[in-house]
């Protein structure tokens, strides 16, 4: 079996990190969201792995290689233009061949991994599984009607009035039968080939989708609180690990924090679950839970609470608790000192700044 993982997204409910960064890559518990899938269809034993990437290619590339260390084997797709779901099958075909495959998107989280699935769909006859979810508002995705009897009665993308609240969660799995599918329909009203189009014509000319409710948590990480909700609930799985060659100094440490190599404590109180990354510095501060900070990055007398601040960053002197906060690499978050004591900010397109 075969994995597709779909990372050709922009990412635009993501911005401003987005405008540097795919967003597949942005970390949840330190650790980049595409690497959490990767590592899902690897433990459920599959690795051989196509990778339809798009505009941030070479960003992804970089980052997986060929996927030696991640014991994968990676195939590059590239997709032209983002022209949907059914459309990365269509130009994945010389990679899939006749195999059956699991397709995954490459920014969702899900509990509890896929192995249970791909077990069910390789030991059933079934031409296609799909996992679904119910979601509180289920207008911003694929949405499914279910009969009496369980089975599938309709799929429709994205509707302004859903008929259910069973959302398709963005794991599905297929025979060979979904590339006559992806050749048979036509772009919708948005312009895009969509996969709810071809598992519906699947239906309609009677192969067997066999649909999966997923009872555990599940998140597509497209937007900031999407991202700290993934965060909270990958720290809250972490089995934490203090790294021998960190350096932790009249600290107070609890036993959900993970504190990874060469990362230097001093002063500060560490409430879990929580992730210090690698050569990391914090003094004189508080983490509170739920807070990831990634490599490289200085926190100095602040405190922090369920948030995520990438690498390279420095968040200093903050009198206030920095809280549900999403900070990208490179940034300098500090109180400025002297006269006069005024906001001063340079903030990228689509920023969003709540001023206590």
């Amino acid at each position: 079996m075969k994995g597709l993982i779909l990372s050709g997204g922009s990412g635009t409910r993501l911005r401003p990190l987005t405008y540097t960064r795919a967003k597949q890559l942005i970390p949840v518990a330190n650790k980049p969201i595409l690497f959490r899938v990767i590592e899902s269809l690897r433990d459920a034993g599959v690795t051989d792995i196509g990778v339809v990437i798009g505009a941030t290619g070479p960003e992804i590339r970089e980052a997986l290689g060929n996927g030696d260390h991640l014991d994968v084997r990676i195939t590059w797709i590239p997709q032209r233009s983002p022209d949907g779901l059914a459309h990365a099958v269509r130009i994945a075909h010389d990679f899939l061949g006749d195999q059956r495959f699991v397709m995954f998107l490459g920014d969702n989280v899900i509990e509890g991994g896929i192995g249970g699935l791909i077990e069910d769909f390789t030991a059933n006859d079934w031409n296609s599984q799909i996992v679904l979810k119910e979601v509180a508002d289920p207008r911003a995705y694929g949405v499914a009607t279910l009969r009496p009897d369980g089975s599938i009665e309709r799929l429709v993308e994205k509707p302004a009035h859903p008929p259910t609240n069973l959302a398709l969660v963005g794991i599905y799995m297929f025979d060979h039968h979904i590339h006559q599918a992806v050749r048979a329909i036509e772009p919708s009203a948005r312009g895009e080939l969509e996969i709810t189009d071809a598992i519906q014509w699947l239906i309609d000319a009677g192969f067997h989708v066999a649909p999966h409710v997923h009872e555990g948590w599940w998140i597509d990480t497209g937007k900031a609180t999407d991202m700290l909700e993934a965060n909270s609930h990958a720290l809250a799985e972490l089995s934490p690990v203090i790294a021998p060659d960190c350096a932790i100094e009249n600290s107070e440490i609890d036993s959900r924090v993970s504190v990874q190599a060469g990362a230097r404590i001093r002063n500060s109180v560490l409430r879990g679950p929580s992730i210090v990354g690698c050569n990391t510095v914090i003094e004189n501060s508080f983490i509170g839970p739920f807070t990831s900070i990634y490599h490289d990055v200085c926190v100095r007398n602040a405190e922090i609470e369920r948030s995520i601040i990438l690498e390279h960053s420095s968040v200093c002197d903050i009198a206030a608790r920095l809280q549900d906060a999403l900070v990208g690499r490179h940034v300098s978050v500090r109180r400025a000192v002297g006269k006069p004591q005024a906001l001063r900010m340079n903030l990228g397109d689509h920023s969003s700044v709540w001023i206590p």
